[in-house]
């Protein structure tokens, strides 16, 4: 609910007055009680001719014979059909919908249906992704090895039942706002979402969280934010902020994901980390963490930076650099038990090349125990490519190239995929992948007789509904 205050100027006249004090009075203060349902008055082009107590300008014209008041240039209703309102004859329908304009329509979200008159600060929201795959990862030659996320091949698999509450911090000119973001997760992903960086039974690893079957559950994300001017300074157990490629589903456009992100990259962290954007055309990131994958605790005294920047090296060029460096914890640990110095880092460069056209190239280090010289377990490079293009709203094509080494050993992967969206809730992801590797010791490093049995192609695919 909005409560309007209007107060207005009345005249009331002395001797042989027209008005009465009364409504004078009625006249200088004006009560309105709006409720704002969506589209919320004044914050969206579509309020047409709305009532005139909301104040503000209709964004179309009133007389177009549009539902909503609204025109494009073309004379259809809404934004290019994006509404549906205006069927064929505005290129919307089913003939030219497939590589041409698409109607998602409008999404449904748990926050419209939990907090109609959007009063709430808080945002509630999540997915549901299920996806089914023919083989898992070329990692283990064992299926349910945990060494990938589509570990379960052959079945249907429920990978990621989501839930999360948000409240964004947004510093006002001059003052401060706070916010907090908690997340949780159900399904075979989240043995892979936990914080397995802890000792077993800390936060949500090996805590009696796992089902069976695969199944679990895991909390990625807890913590608050404070923000201040060009400041933001989140606090608690959060993704990383390292690599392309993240852990939520809906943010990634492949079904499955490339080594470099599951074996290379954090996925979690306890800490703190600043963000300042004060600088033109450049974010920093500065920052603490108790090492890798940890929830609210650390592995052998786990203490690393973690910071970088990103920033725009032309209009079309984005340019992002994250570090880690320090003891990493769980991962820092040797053979021996001995705690080592670490570090890595990820460089994403992203090109618009067109409208349509994006490429995007990835490149990740990660030295433990570098010092010495010589490679160690866990020494590892990837260099990830990525080809993307939008047919429109509904279609989109992607392509991912990627060679990884680890311990001396090279694998490489080939991933094509399609995004599909019938609706602005749903995204359909089929992808055809072949992971292969040329050296027989390679493929004996991880289990397999040779590289012929190595190297294989599989299919997949899920579906994501979001709300």
């Amino acid at each position: 609910m909005t409560l309007r205050w209007t107060m207005g100027v009345a005249l009331v006249a002395f001797g042989g007055a027209t008005a009465s004090a009364e409504t004078a009075i009625q006249s200088a203060f004006d009560y309105q009680l709006i409720c704002c349902e969506t589209p919320a008055c004044c914050d969206e082009p579509s309020c047409g001719c709305a009532d005139p107590s909301c104040g503000c300008e209709p964004g179309c014209g009133c007389d177009d014979g549009c539902a909503d008041g609204c025109c494009d240039a073309g004379g259809c209703c809404g934004d290019a059909c994006g509404d549906g309102c205006c069927g064929d004859a505005c290129g919307c329908g089913s003939a030219c919908s497939l590589f041409g304009d698409c109607c998602l329509g409008d999404p449904w979200t748990l926050q419209g249906h939990l907090d109609p008159c959007g009063c709430s600060p808080i945002t509630f929201g999540g997915w549901t992704q299920v996806g089914f795959h023919t083989q898992n990862t070329r990692f283990s030659r064992d299926d349910n090895d945990a060494f990938a996320f589509n570990d379960h091949p052959g079945r249907l698999n429920l990978h990621q039942q989501w839930f999360y509450a948000e409240k964004v911090a947004e510093a006002p000119c001059c003052g401060v706002d706070w916010g907090f973001r908690a997340d949780i997760m159900y399904g075979t992903d989240a043995v892979k979402t936990q914080a397995f960086g802890n000792d077993a039974g800390e936060w949500d690893y090996l805590n009696g969280w796992d089902r069976g079957g695969g199944y679990g559950w895991a909390m990625p994300q807890l913590y608050g934010e404070v923000a201040w001017s060009d400041w933001s300074v989140k606090f608690g157990h959060f993704f990383t902020l390292v690599g392309y490629e993240v852990v939520t589903a809906p943010d990634n456009f492949f079904y499955s994901h490339a080594y470099t992100m599951f074996n290379s990259e954090p996925f979690t962290h306890t800490g703190a980390i600043a963000t300042y954007s004060g600088f033109d055309n450049l974010e920093v990131y500065a920052g603490w963490t108790a090492g890798w994958d940890t929830g609210f605790d650390d592995f052998n005294g786990g203490s690393n930076f973690l910071g970088g920047f990103s920033t725009n090296l032309t209009d079309d060029v984005a340019f992002t650099y994250i570090t880690t460096a320090g003891n990493f914890g769980k991962r820092s640990t040797g053979a021996a038990n001995a705690v080592s110095d670490s570090y890595s880092h990820s460089i994403v460069v992203d090109f618009a090349l067109s409208d349509k056209l994006n490429y995007v190239f990835q490149s990740d280090l990660v030295s433990i125990d570098s010092q010495n010289g010589a490679i160690g377990a866990n020494d590892q490079v990837g260099i990830n490519q990525y080809l993307f293009y939008t047919m429109n709203d509904c279609w989109g094509a992607g392509a991912r190239l990627e060679w990884w080494k680890t311990d001396g050993f090279s694998y490489q992967e080939m991933t094509y995929g399609l995004n599909y969206r019938p609706h602005a809730n749903v995204v359909i992801r089929p992808e055809i992948r072949y992971d292969w590797t040329a050296s027989d010791a390679a493929a004996n490093n991880v289990g397999f007789a040779n590289a012929e049995e190595f190297n294989s192609a599989k299919f997949g695919m899920d579906v994501i509904f979001t709300f």
